[in-house]
């Protein structure tokens, strides 16, 4: 994963409604391999916190190919069916990164160093 600034971050809490959990886990991997195939992508990462809450972080390239992503037709559809059917509460910051840094022990080869 190459983080660098001026990349598109898009942090999307979420909670789920009790009757969604079964169906949501296709759709999100669905999804996800959708968003991995598109142009610009850099990577994403998800997490549920004990208490439920999800979050999804993704990050884009460009502005550009972020605003394809959010548009992208398949993703579209996503999204109204979450907002009717699978979430209880949703939330979702974007921002341009300003700055990346990263650091792993020397000769990780993760890092391209060593």
């Amino acid at each position: 994963m190459d983080f660098e600034a001026g990349q598109v971050v898009t942090v999307f809490r979420s909670r789920l409604r009790p009757d969604a959990v079964d169906a949501y886990g296709p759709l999100a991997a669905e999804l996800l391999e959708r968003a991995r195939q598109a142009p610009g992508f850099v990577d994403a990462a998800a997490f549920t916190a004990a208490d439920g809450e999800r979050v999804t972080v993704v990050t884009f390239a460009t502005e550009e190919t972020h605003r394809a992503w959010r548009d992208d037709a398949v993703h579209r559809r996503a999204q109204e069916l979450g907002r009717r059917a699978l979430y209880a509460e949703f939330s979702i910051q974007v921002s341009t990164c300003t700055s990346a840094r990263r650091w792993a022990p020397e000769g990780d080869p993760g890092t391209g160093d060593g």
